[in-house]
């Protein structure tokens, strides 16, 4: 009719204190694993933190060169740029003296004329007077 079942084994029954005693092993090798894993964990997470910050102390060291690089040749231009500038200064410090040396020495040209030309009308005059001619150009109105 229908199929027997075979009997079921039955688990042995093991003495109290033996059985306490695997478990409270087991736990031991189960919390002794767990702790290893922990400290790999913690030394992995270490490591990775270390080369971080390597990595970030080598980036700051690259930025502070680059940026005393970049500065260093601001200030070098600026030096320059200062160079040029009192020699751009001296050169129109110059051109200015020089202009009023051109000045000074068209006015004492003038002047010199001016003296030459008094000479000239006083001597004309003189001229006139001793001949007691008139001058023939007088005025510009007669």
């Amino acid at each position: 009719m229908g199929i027997k079942k075979a009997p079921e084994p039955v688990p042995k029954k093991i003495s109290g204190g033996s059985h306490d005693r695997d478990v409270a092993l087991a736990d031991i090798v189960k919390e002794k694993q767990t702790c290893f894993i922990k400290a790999w964990e913690d030394t992995e997470k270490s490591k990775v933190n270390n080369k971080a910050q390597k990595e970030i102390s080598a980036i700051s060291a690259w930025e502070n060169t680059k940026k005393s690089a970049v500065e260093a040749k601001l200030k070098k231009l600026e030096e320059q740029l200062e160079k040029k500038k009192a020699e751009y200064g001296e050169k129109m410090k110059n051109k200015v003296a020089q202009i009023h040396k051109e000045a000074e020495e068209k006015r004492a040209m003038v002047e010199a004329k001016r003296g030459e030309e008094f000479l000239k009308a006083e001597e004309m005059a003189a001229k006139y007077r001793a001949t007691g001619q008139v001058p023939k150009k007088l005025f510009g109105c007669f």
